[in-house]
This record gives structure tokens, sequence and C-alpha cells, in this order.
């Protein structure tokens, strides 16, 4: 599958119409004709790092594309009118059935992606969020999860996971439980 930039798709101005809309610079279009300039900015993606009191982190198996089949962390795209927060509730619900408060959120850190959707090339703000549940919570792999397991944090081996935000979010993760400054 070819990676296509999306701004290659705007081919007029989606203010008037013109096709005199050109590239402005790496992320931007301007119309020549009424001066519109489009930026595209990345999307907000959550990732949660859900942990429990033996250490043991949350790993997902992808189901779909890109990269099915690989590790991966429960998350997604921010949805319009969500703080991070809210999303982030929600993705754990969706994929997990887990309820996770609010207020069991902690944000870690953020990392630039880019993700492969249906050919276009979608650059994200994905937000790195510890989460911390008992071991006796119950969940279930669901919607783009094939599976989800406890493993240990010891155990986990970053070059698994097949995205590349989400591999260095869990080296970046693993570092910090090792020097205790989470």
């Amino acid at each position: 599958m070819s990676k296509t930039h999306l701004l290659d798709k705007f081919h007029y101005c989606p203010v008037c119409g013109s096709p005199r809309f050109e590239v402005n610079d790496f992320k931007s279009k301007r119309c020549l004709d009424c001066g519109f300039v489009y930026y595209l900015n990345p999307a907000g993606a959550v990732v949660a790092l859900i942990v429990n009191e033996r250490n043991e982190l949350l790993v997902a198996t992808r189901a779909e594309e890109p990269a099915k089949g690989t590790l991966d962390l429960i998350g997604g795209f921010a949805d319009c009118g969500e703080t991070a927060e809210q999303a982030m509730q929600r993705e754990i619900k969706e994929e997990t059935g887990l309820d996770v408060p609010q207020d069991s959120l902690r944000y870690l850190f953020s990392l630039p992606n880019t993700y492969l959707y249906s050919g276009m090339l979608i650059h994200t703000m994905d937000l790195f969020y510890l989460c911390r549940v008992s071991s006796q919570s119950h969940f279930i792999a669901n919607d783009d999860v094939a599976s989800c397991r406890w493993t240990p944090l010891v155990e986990v081996d970053p070059s698994q996971f097949g995205l590349d935000s989400i591999r260095q979010g869990v080296i970046s993760y693993i570092q910090m439980a090792n020097s205790k400054t989470i």
C-alpha cells in the first residue's frame, strides 16, 4: 500500500473552490485566489500503559492493520469534543471492558507518530497515560484488539510492538519504571 500525504488529496480550496490551492509548506496549502490557508495539524491520540500491583503491563495484540498481529497498547484517536482523559477512558472501555476512573489516569509524556490509514499517512500526537488497576480486574479483548494479557514488565520486549510511537513509549516507560521516576 502506498503512503500518500493527506494534503496531496486536496486539489481545490474548500472556501472558494479555486483550483489554485497550492502547497504553502510541509503542513499547509494556500489558496492563491481567496488567501485561505489550510493547516494539517496532527490528530490527537491516547495510549494507556495499564499496570497492576504486580508490575505487569496489559499488552494487546492488534487485530487490524496497520501492524496486524503485533503487540500494542490500549488506545486510539480522541473524538471531537472529548478531553484526552475522556478519550482514554472511552478507549479503555471499548477495547478491554475496563472502567478506569479519571482520577486513576496519570499523564506521562507525548510522542509524535504517523499512522497509515486507508493508504493515507496520518500524523498523530500520542499522549501516554499511566493507569493503575488491580490484577483482579476483569478484561476482555474487544473492538480492534485480538487479545490482551498481563505481562511482567521485565518480560516486555519493545521490539515486538508494531507501531513506532508505541514501541518508543514502551521503552520510555520501562526506563522510567527502572529508574523509579514514576
